[in-house]
């Protein structure tokens, strides 16, 4: 104790030092904090834990700040990159611990969790049976429930804004996908399609190859599928944007108020793509999402489908302390090249309004009706080359809406997603037919054309449920067998070939897809989005 007091007074002291010239109110008010833990060890009639204090102490100044701006113990430190850089086995989560309670931040695109219905802003309130909440949870601790050998399974107890009970989830811990790049195909003659599910260190390397490889089945066009990808690394999206610019264009720039202005031009180091493009996006795409569809929007470069993103323009520096902890502090805003801040309004570090936020987007109908979203004025910028209408302040509002389809949806689908039945019959589906499917199907081809979900498949789905007390629902099977079927495809595909036929499968009949493709077809009617 007395060791860490000597650290964090060397760090408090050096800091005064620091900033006395210029903010001598600042030096005084760290000067205070020292002096405070002083009194505190010396003099305080009971023993008491100067860690923990400190600790608790920088946790709740950076939540008095923004969202984003978070304290990071020695022990998390590692496992807090590791979605951007690591590989394990579990159920495929990033997370954070935020009043000691786990919620999840995102599903990673293609893992175990995605795949049963976990969603961005659930709270996993229970793990196995064992309430995991007001127990002084830490990221270790979040490992040794979760993670663990493929092919295992966890239940998980779920609390869900806007859902009165819990939910209950079991999933089946896999290999967590690694790679950025979730599927790379032609989504029509001419037209290739690339679904990036996160801005990551080796992103662009994998979008480069992505784009040679479309660009050798005679790829004119590309529709880029960033719905759900909750960002990353800034740089990450500067690179990819160089695909499209010629050099010297402005991508993106940052402002902080002790952070200079940077700006971040193209350089074309790499060939120069001069085809069509179509970005998707939605309410979870985020951050470096954000940057690289308004670089592509400010320049009418390509034109963005979908529905108003998620809103992070912050920039984060992870920011080392003597014993090991980190801050990840947000110290610039990112701005797009006609000067939009996408990020939304967050009440000065009121994070449960700020993390509610897409929940009144649903209840307000914002995600059905495009009518229903208003902006101010004062947020309305002029895109640099046609002088299109755009918005800041809140996301990047696409140039064509398509709302969200829950016609497939019924309660009875939802149970079966969330008990994880789905994805466990198709493994065991799978592991007694294999033989039989490779020798029927060695092309995926011939599978996607040819392979048809049964209803004798659906009626083992039930008789499973039925197993754990899921009661049987004809009316909800009907509504949502057409769904279902399409998703047991694409899981069987994904075992049979690769994650990318999973989504080459289940992107069918999708409207932001459907919406893209018909722009790309009816090119006359929509070229006045873009410069020629």
């Amino acid at each position: 104790m007395i060791r860490r007091f000597v650290i964090l007074s060397a760090l408090v002291i050096s800091t005064i030092l620091s900033v006395s010239a210029q903010q001598p109110s600042s030096s005084f008010s760290a000067y205070k904090f020292v002096r405070f833990i002083q009194y505190l060890s010396g003099n305080y009639v009971d023993t008491i834990n100067v860690n923990k204090l400190v600790d608790n102490a920088l946790i709740e100044i950076l939540e008095q700040l923004d969202p984003h701006s978070i304290y990071i113990s020695k022990e998390d430190v590692q496992a807090m990159n590791e979605p951007l850089e690591g590989n394990f086995e579990g159920i495929g989560v990033e997370f954070n611990i935020m009043n000691d309670t786990l919620m999840v931040v995102n599903p990673i695109s293609g893992g175990p969790s995605e795949r049963v219905g976990i969603l961005a802003g659930d709270r996993i309130v229970a793990i196995d049976g064992k309430s995991i909440t007001n127990i002084g949870l830490k990221i270790p601790d979040v490992h040794k429930y979760l993670r663990g050998a493929k092919g295992t399974k966890v239940t998980v107890q779920i609390a869900r804004r806007g859902v009165e009970n819990p939910l209950e989830f079991t999933i089946t811990r896999d290999k967590i996908p690694i790679y950025s790049i979730d599927a790379t195909y032609m989504a029509q003659p001419g037209v290739g399609y690339i679904k990036v599910n996160r801005f990551a260190a080796t992103t662009d390397q994998e979008f480069a190859e992505a784009m040679e490889k479309l660009s050798k089945q005679k790829m004119k066009d590309v529709i880029i599928d960033l719905r759900n990808n909750g960002g990353g690394l800034l740089n990450t999206a500067y690179e990819m944007a160089n695909h499209f610019f010629e050099a010297g264009k402005l991508i993106v720039y940052t402002e902080g108020r002790n952070s200079p202005r940077t700006n971040f031009f193209s350089d074309t180091k790499g060939p120069l793509f001069k085809g069509r493009v179509i970005v998707l996006i939605d309410e979870g795409s985020a951050s470096a999402s954000e940057i690289l569809a308004g670089a592509l929007q400010d320049w009418d470069r390509g034109i963005i489908v979908g529905r108003r993103s998620f809103g992070k323009g912050l920039v984060q520096n992870q920011l080392p302390l003597p014993d090991g902890s980190m801050i990840r502090l947000t110290v610039a805003r990112y701005f797009t090249p006609t000067g939009r801040a996408i990020q939304r309004p967050y009440n000065n570090g009121n994070i449960e309004k700020y993390y509610s936020d897409l929940n009144d987007r649903f209840t307000k109908g914002e995600l059905f009706n495009l009518d229903s979203i208003h902006m101010p004025d004062s947020l309305k910028y002029k895109t640099l080359v046609k002088g299109k209408t755009v918005y800041g302040g809140g996301g990047i509002m696409p140039d064509v809406f398509v709302p969200l389809d829950t016609s497939f949806y019924s309660d009875y689908y939802g149970k079966l997603v969330r008990s994880g039945i789905i994805n466990q019959f198709t493994v065991s589906w799978v592991d007694s037919n294999r033989k039989q499917l490779l020798s029927d199907y060695p092309k995926f081809d011939k599978f996607k054309k040819n392979f048809q979900v049964t209803d004798a498949m659906l009626e083992e789905i039930v008789k499973m449920a039925e197993k754990q007390k899921i009661v049987r629902d004809d009316a909800g099977l009907n509504h949502s067998s057409n769904e279902l079927k399409k998703q047991i495809k694409g899981l069987i595909a994904q075992s049979l070939f690769t994650t990318s036929h999973y989504f080459e499968i289940t992107n069918e009949g999708n409207d932001a897809l459907l919406k893209a493709l018909e722009i790309l077809n009816n090119w006359d009617k929509y070229k006045h989005l873009v410069k020629e």
